[in-house]
């Protein structure tokens, strides 16, 4: 068999075709001559004979099988007509069959044409198949994959969401339209909606949110960082409001697309609420402390007012001497008026000032200067230095800006501070008494006030104690006042510590930021 393959391999295939075609007409010759005796068919075997050249071998060992064919029937046909009992003309049935062999030669070659065209279009066709197959076999393997990561990434979620639902504090997931999209059980027990009731709504119109800056300046923080936090208002299910601590973080897909927002509120509406009694009690502590300092220079006070109203007499008087002269004289007596004028001014300042630092106003911060807070309250001590024999004086710078505080509250420190640096001079000798307050810029950002004295000095031991609440060196001393002056400039964004001062004595100072670093 490898013999026959070899052999064949070795043979033109054209040899072969038409050795077929002369192989298949002497076969139908030899058999039709064989069946001479038993039929008078002489063509169907030569019609086999073109068509099977045909067929195997194409169009030229067809034509070649077709002349062979009509030669051999013509041949056939002539050793008859030698005979004496046939004498008919054979050359038109001989024309019939050449025709009809080429007939049979052509739809033989049409159909091999046919079926070689067939058996590539089938061919095309199962690779077609084969590779649509394939094709769908990887598609179908990679919907596996991702249908099995899919269900591995929900199975991690659930279990993420089930860890979600564990918290307390409220968890919300919301697409980039604000509609939610998750709404842990946090949510459902602080809010009051369950989560298929709040899912599919807009977060913001569900709580009726309040924000504490407009709603696009966080979005557009939120889209440049990723992150935002603050205090929202949201409204419960059932009216009442809940003060929330709110951090928002952007959620990416693969393409760094912004697809979601995940939302966590920690309730600190109790917090809120006990910051604002502390401050309140705060507020009504430094009133106290503010009434009390007042109550201890009442005399200075009433000195302060009753210089003034001494004066009013006193012009008086005179103006209605000099009007009781013959002819009056008036330009003496319009001068005693304006002198009256003055000092009633003098003592509606006072009073006002007194006002001022007794009311019970809630703080209100200005832009105002320090140097002109410091020159009221020492206008208020005057008298208060006089009594207690003490060199004052001031170093204030003139180029100072403005600072953001409350007028009544800076007043309140600086009037604590001085008192605390008269009393603390208390036992030395008249002539080593001096008060020094200085006011100048502070790292170029803000303000820096020092009150310098030149008393008994502090004791290191109990400096760190000194600004403690009811911390106290004094007998009868309440241990309140450093306290609240330094809540009251922490409050301000400011700084107030003490430290020794040289060579005697001990200096207070407080920090206060600018309004350009306020505002910043």
């Amino acid at each position: 068999m490898l013999r026959l393959d070899t052999l064949a391999r070795r043979i033109p295939r054209a040899v072969l075709q038409y050795g077929l075609a002369i192989l298949s007409v002497a076969v139908a010759l030899g058999i039709t001559n064989s069946l001479e005796q038993y039929t008078t068919l002489r063509t169907p075997l030569f019609y086999m004979a073109v068509i099977v050249s045909a067929w195997f071998g194409g169009t030229g060992p067809g034509l070649l099988a077709v002349v062979l064919s009509t030669a051999s029937v013509d041949y056939s046909f002539a050793l008859h007509r030698q005979l004496p009992e046939v004498r008919a003309d054979t050359r038109p049935f001989v024309l019939l069959f050449s025709i009809s062999a080429l007939v049979a030669c052509w739809i033989s070659i049409q159909r091999r044409h046919a079926e070689e065209a067939l058996k590539v279009v089938r061919d095309q066709l199962q690779a077609r198949v084969e590779e649509r197959t394939a094709k769908l076999s990887r598609t179908n393997e990679q919907m596996q994959a991702e249908i099995h990561e899919r269900k591995q990434a929900e199975e991690k979620l659930r279990e993420r969401a089930n860890l979600l639902d564990l918290t307390h504090d409220t968890v919300m997931v919301r697409d980039m339209n604000d509609v939610i999209i998750f709404w842990n059980r946090g949510a459902e027990q602080q809010y009051g909606w369950t989560s298929e009731e709040a899912i599919g709504r807009n977060s913001h119109d569900i709580s009726k949110t309040v924000f504490p800056t407009p709603l696009e300046e966080i979005t557009a923080e939120l889209t440049r960082t990723g992150r935002w936090e603050g205090e929202l208002v949201h409204t419960r299910r059932d009216g009442s409001q809940a003060v929330v601590a709110s951090r928002w973080a952007l959620q990416m897909d693969e393409h760094g697309n912004p697809i979601a927002v995940l939302e966590t509120n920690n309730d600190i509406t109790g917090r809120k609420r006990a910051e604002e009694a502390l401050h309140k009690a705060q507020a009504e502590l430094t009133h106290v402390n503010r009434v009390a300092t007042l109550g201890e220079i009442t005399a200075s006070i009433a000195h302060e007012v009753n210089q003034p109203l001494a004066a009013v007499v006193t012009n008086a008087d005179a103006c209605l001497r000099w009007l009781a002269h013959q002819p009056p004289n008036l330009s003496e007596a319009q001068q005693a008026l304006g002198r009256i004028i003055k000092a009633a001014d003098r003592a509606g300042n006072v009073i006002g000032r007194i006002r001022a630092l007794v009311s019970k106003s809630p703080p209100q911060k200005t832009r105002l200067g320090v140097n002109e807070a410091i020159l009221d309250v020492i206008t208020l001590l005057r008298t208060e230095v006089h009594e207690h024999r003490v060199l004052l004086k001031t170093q204030l710078s003139n180029d100072l800006p403005l600072v953001l505080a409350d007028r009544v509250q800076l007043q309140q420190v600086i009037l604590n501070l001085i008192m605390n640096a008269l009393e603390a001079m208390n036992g030395i000798p008249d002539g080593s008494r001096r008060l020094l307050i200085v006011s100048k810029r502070h790292d170029s950002n803000g303000v820096l006030i020092l009150v310098k004295d030149s008393g008994k000095g502090l004791d290191a031991d109990n400096l760190d104690h000194l600004f403690d609440a009811f911390y106290t060196t004094k007998p009868e001393g309440m241990g309140m006042g450093l306290a609240i002056c330094r809540s009251i400039i922490e409050a301000h964004g400011g700084r107030l510590w003490a430290s020794a001062n040289s060579p005697v004595g001990a200096v207070f100072q407080f920090t206060l930021p600018t309004v350009a670093e306020k505002m910043a």
